[in-house]
């Protein structure tokens, strides 16, 4: 790139942030192709409308998030980054290769797909710290607040494209070729890793070996407020709040009896949401945390406005300001956490950060579709919206305790 990009869009002057930035956005269509398709399989084929088989999915595939924690943060902070993403991408390859052969020929089953979700969530639970801090080896800490939300641009992006790809998918050819797209996607990612320019990369300072190295971690955190009032934000978002596969799903089956096209298009509507948080933060300058707590209130908003929406279009538009409001806030923490530690904690105290926002699912997940399934989908969303009033209250109590602002 001849021009120099300004902006919103700077860190796309590095050419291995360019590379890694085309090669992730093929695979994350991939991934959102697979999660619509995973979400209707087990809700339409595998059970008869059960939003506590989607609830146990989503449980069994971010519980090894939390459950790995120890060694997750471990390998972020010690081993080769990039070597470390070619394996987990890799090994998440396979697995959807897997899935899709057993789905295409008929043959999966309930128990199958739950086995699934755990080795899909054990080898992200490795790959999701080190490719967070895998960015400042692409651009440096200059510019690293910009390089995470044009990832979550991207992202997102995807997720406008790949459920509704998902649905024509899956009403057209079948489920099981959703998670065989998603399977090829990730040679793109793959390829990109091998076309980096080592000596363009920016490596992090690598931790000293030893042991104790988790509880380090847990200590450094403990003894910063500023981290731990954001770990509880997440725990209380992420438990309860993040639960768009039974939230979307159920709202689209149980209460607006749409189809897999339906189905796919209220996922790519959410994403416009997100999107458009996501670019915001792109253009901002220094992340502040005065954002988590505008975030979290419009989230709880958003979940309030979804669970009395009259119909399929009024529950749409709440889908997209939700949206916004998730990015705003997870774009912020993940961008407030890496420039406020230390290099060589980084990868732990991500872990911690990954670990705590969704390892929390394996509790919310369950509870949400089991409510969904007693009470309804709406009493669900309700869930989420207290979760986004109450993680508002931590930012709240926390910014009182703040001598200054620089941050917030």
């Amino acid at each position: 790139m001849k021009a120099p990009v300004w902006g919103a869009f700077r860190s796309l002057r590095s050419f291995n942030y360019r590379v890694w930035f085309a090669g992730a956005f093929v695979s994350n269509v991939g991934t959102w192709v697979q999660r619509t398709a995973q979400d209707w399989l087990v809700l339409t084929q595998l059970t008869h409308h059960d939003a506590s088989a989607v609830g146990w999915v989503m449980a069994l595939q971010f519980g090894p998030q939390l459950i790995l924690l120890p060694w997750t943060g471990f390998a972020a902070d010690h081993f080769n980054q990039r070597k470390l993403l070619i394996g987990t991408q890799a090994a998440m390859g396979v697995l959807a290769l897997a899935l899709g052969a057993l789905t295409v020929t008929g043959t999966v089953q309930l128990w199958q797909v739950y086995v699934f979700a755990v080795l899909f969530g054990s080898a992200a639970a490795f790959d999701a710290p080190v490719r967070q801090t895998f960015v400042a080896e692409l651009v440096g800490d200059e510019d690293l607040h910009n390089a995470v939300a044009l990832n979550s641009t991207s992202f997102n992006a995807a997720r406008m494209i790949g459920p509704a790809v998902s649905g024509v998918v899956i009403a057209t050819i079948g489920t099981g070729w959703a998670f065989l797209i998603n399977g090829a996607s990730f040679a793109a990612v793959l390829v990109s890793l091998a076309f980096l320019r080592s000596t363009e990369l920016r490596p992090n300072a690598r931790a000293a070996r030893g042991r104790g190295s988790f509880v380090e971690g847990l200590r450094y955190v403990w003894g910063r407020p500023d981290l731990k009032a954001i770990l509880i934000m997440l725990f209380l978002i992420g438990t309860f709040g993040l639960n768009f596969p039974i939230f979307v799903s159920t709202m689209a089956v149980s209460v607006f009896h749409t189809d897999a096209r339906g189905y796919g298009l209220l996922s790519s509507i959410m994403a416009i949401g997100t999107m458009s948080g996501a670019l915001l933060g792109a253009g901002r300058g220094e992340p502040r945390f005065r954002l988590l707590l505008v975030g979290a209130t419009i989230f709880g908003l958003g979940c309030t406005l979804a669970a009395i929406a009259p119909g399929y279009w009024f529950f749409a538009e709440a889908l997209v300001v939700i949206g916004a409001a998730a990015l705003i806030l997870t774009n912020t923490t993940n961008s407030l956490m890496q420039l406020s530690t230390e290099p060589t904690m980084r990868g732990r105290v991500m872990a911690l950060r990954v670990g705590i926002a969704l390892g929390g699912t394996p509790i919310g997940a369950p509870i949400v579709g089991w409510v969904a399934g007693h009470y309804g989908p709406r009493w669900a969303l309700g869930i989420g919206a207290a979760s986004g009033f109450a993680a508002a209250i931590v930012a709240l109590v926390a910014m009182g305790g703040r001598p200054s602002d620089r941050s917030a």
